[in-house]
């Protein structure tokens, strides 16, 4: 039964060798353990006031971010509207002086129509008086083929004339 019962001086020796190693453990290592425990736990208190930190640079960025993001789609808007109405407003330029060329070309084109009927008229005039005087020469010919008839018309003709100045 001795190795189930342990005997005295072993309970003894042990105590002490414990006690010792304890005294010893306690005066040197404890110190250091804890010290290491401690500047472990400063270390980890750190990074974890420097995460926090980084988390509040990290939301004060992202909250200017959005911001920026937010005035630059302001801004494209802004953009796009006043590009929107300028190009509005050379489509309507474009339209009036459309409008007034195509104007200016159909007057050009009436007043050349006019012109030209005009030109026609006149050389229609000379057409017919010529016809005319060559009608009424063949007919005052034929009329007036003796000396009497032209003697006649002669002072037809004269008293006509008289009659003219009288009047004028």
């Amino acid at each position: 039964m001795s190795l189930i019962t342990p005997d005295f001086g072993l309970i003894f020796w042990m105590t002490l060798i414990f006690a010792i190693v304890f005294f010893i453990v306690a005066k040197f290592g404890f110190p250091v353990i804890t010290g290491m425990a401690g500047k472990r736990a400063d270390k980890i208190a750190e990074g974890l006031r420097k995460a926090e930190e980084a988390e509040k640079q990290f939301e004060e960025l992202s909250t200017r971010c959005e911001l920026m993001l937010k005035e630059t789609k302001e801004k494209q808007a802004a953009i796009l509207k006043e590009a929107s109405a300028q190009s509005e407003q050379i489509v309507a330029k474009a339209k009036l002086q459309a409008q007034d060329e195509a104007a200016k070309l159909i007057e050009n084109a009436r007043a050349q129509i006019q012109a030209e009927r005009e030109g026609v008229m006149r050389e229609l005039r000379r057409e017919v008086a010529s016809i005319s005087v060559s009608i009424a020469e063949k007919v005052v010919r034929k009329e007036l083929s003796s000396d009497q008839a032209q003697k006649d018309y002669l002072n037809t003709l004269v008293d006509e004339v008289r009659k003219i100045e009288r009047q004028s």
